[in-house]
């Protein structure tokens, strides 16, 4: 089915705010996938934050023309879907992680920070921890040094406390009174 001229500038405009807005784009080619698998695909991206469109690739090229994601409008042919995201990694996680259980969809590329991404590279970005696990495991290295020395402090009154009573809370012995 055309589109006629208005539909094709509000899905331009659409992808454009979408490219505004993310962070990362991985197109894969997904010819020959199953419309549940589709459909699952789709619902793990929506869960995770990631907006999966299927684009004509002009309609696509001119949404993302003057974008970070600009540089892989030269890989932008075939059959793509494209999944834009705000966080990071989401995208490059979503469709890499969908594509070891399924060989239907292959990876083509992407772009982050401007910069277009191989095969390996949306692969190595998937492979990135999500931001609330980095967030948890820096609060995790920040609190270590702490724990450790309240610790060190609580075996050190420990050690105080149970063999011998510190000298200031030993009772004074009072010499005999002399008459």
């Amino acid at each position: 089915m055309s589109l006629n001229r208005s539909e094709k500038e509000a899905v331009i405009s659409d992808v454009t705010s979408l490219a505004a807005k993310a962070q990362t784009l991985v197109m894969a080619e997904y010819r020959g996938i199953t419309v549940a698998d589709m459909t699952r695909l789709r619902s793990d991206a929506r869960s995770k934050g990631v907006t999966l469109s299927v684009l004509k690739n002009t309609l696509a090229r001119r949404a993302v023309a003057g974008s970070a994601f600009e540089v892989v409008g030269d890989q932008m042919t075939g059959p793509l879907i494209y999944g834009f995201s705000e966080d990071a990694v989401a995208a490059a996680k979503v469709v890499a992680d969908f594509a070891k259980t399924n060989d239907k969809l292959v990876i083509r590329g992407g772009a982050f920070g401007g910069k277009a991404l191989d095969v390996e590279g949306v692969k190595q970005l998937a492979n990135i921890p999500s931001k609330e696990v980095l967030l948890a495991q820096l609060l995790g290295l920040m609190q270590s040094p702490i724990s450790r020395t309240a610790r060190v402090l609580a075996a050190l009154a420990e050690k105080r406390g149970g063999g011998e009573a510190p000298a200031e809370a030993e009772p004074v012995a009072e010499a005999p009174a002399a008459a």
